[in-house]
């Protein structure tokens, strides 16, 4: 029987495997798939420098919806945001698009307003930063996105924040923090952009003291992502606060990488020697327990928060699809096997999408899922 029009293409399914692959998404032939350990030496084929032979497939033209119908929202804006006149600056787009192109890798990032804000013309949550710091090969491309309080009158201010308080600490330190990725100082990256987010969230309280409001209302959860420009480093750095999905598209199969609270170390980095920085049980929280703070290598350490530092390093291969997105990509990834089938379907056979087709992809939408979406794709060549 053909698909329905504006649905995802039918892919046979077998009997999902049984066993602890929890950090696995369904793969497109309906079991699970746990991601290998990226601890083999350099030089070895589990490292990426193997070749392969991949046949050209045109994939699927795009889909309005994926799953077990179209969702109750209209599939387009419908009421702007109300703004008052003498805070225009406040009005936040209802799409936002970027992309770029370094090294070996291609970027595609977007940030799109949910259906229930459309519907309801409540102004997107989701903010988005790209930015590029230096010059040449030692040019280092940070993707931020962050996600404002639920049900807060501020929360795409303190979303918008979050970003560019991120954004300014990074840039202020990208020379170490490009040094410190292309040696593989691991212990160095982890304690120095965990310091960087807290001083960022701690920005972020301040403000909200200033304006007279509580803490809670006026908070955002920061997720980013750190790309050398340099064409012979692979390693691909994600660092961050709150919910939200990192997930990698290898050979067909999307494997669900997002450090979890108890393991933030996240899987071993090729090359990565530093000693360890937390203890067997997992990555401390970050919270003021009284204890003095060691120096950072990059900025003066701020007041800790109470959230939860997550981190990963990861080395990518030739072929590999890296996502980092909100919350309101992340929660219809998992639980809805069609849309990780669909896009494995748009993005396994080819290279990179263009801007207008990415905007497609990331706009496919699920019943049931009606949030903001922010979401950064890198292809890796």
């Amino acid at each position: 029987m053909p698909p329905k029009p504006g649905s995802a293409p039918s892919v046979p399914r077998s009997a999902p495997a049984v066993g602890p692959a929890a950090d696995a998404l369904p793969s497109t032939t309906g079991g699970f798939r746990t991601p290998p350990p990226e601890s083999a030496p350099e030089g070895t084929p589990e490292d990426g420098h193997r070749e392969t032979v991949l046949s050209v497939v045109e994939p699927p033209p795009p889909a309005a919806h994926v799953g077990s119908g179209p969702p109750t929202y209209d599939p387009e804006p419908t009421a702007l945001p109300a703004v008052e006149p003498d805070e225009l600056g406040d009005l936040v787009a209802d799409t936002v698009l970027d992309g770029a192109r370094y090294g070996t890798s291609t970027l595609r990032a977007v940030s799109l307003r949910g259906d229930s804000a459309r519907y309801r013309g409540e102004p997107r949550r989701d903010a988005l930063l790209t930015a590029r710091f230096g010059t040449g090969e030692r040019a280092l491309v940070l993707v931020a996105m962050a996600t404002g309080a639920r049900a807060t009158s501020g929360a795409h201010r303190a979303a918008a924040e979050a970003c560019r308080w991120i954004g300014q600490a990074v840039g202020r330190s990208h020379e170490r923090l490009a040094d410190d990725i292309v040696a593989a100082r691991r212990g160095e990256l982890k304690s120095g952009l965990h310091r960087l987010t807290d001083r960022s969230l701690g920005k972020l309280r301040a403000s909200a003291a200033e304006q007279g409001v509580e803490p809670e209302e006026y908070t955002a959860g920061l997720r980013c992502l750190l790309l050398p420009a340099d064409p012979q480093c692979r390693t691909r750095v994600f660092f961050g606060v709150g919910a939200g999905g990192l997930f990698r598209l290898r050979d067909g199969e999307w494997q669900d990488i997002e450090p979890r609270v108890a393991d933030t170390t996240g899987e071993a980095v090729v090359g990565f020697g530093s000693p360890p920085h937390e203890t067997p049980e997992g990555d401390r929280l970050t919270m003021d327990l009284g204890i003095t703070t060691p120096p950072s290598p990059y900025e003066p350490a701020p007041r800790p928060s109470h959230a939860a530092f997550r981190f990963r390093a990861s080395v990518a291969r030739p072929g590999d699809t890296l996502l980092l997105c909100t919350g309101g990509l992340a929660e219809p990834l998992r639980g809805e096997p069609e849309l990780a089938e669909y896009l494995t379907a748009r993005w396994a056979a080819g290279g990179p999408p263009g801007l207008a087709a990415f905007l497609a992809d990331a706009s496919v939408r699920v019943k049931g899922y009606a949030d903001d979406r922010t979401a950064a794709a890198v292809w890796e060549a």
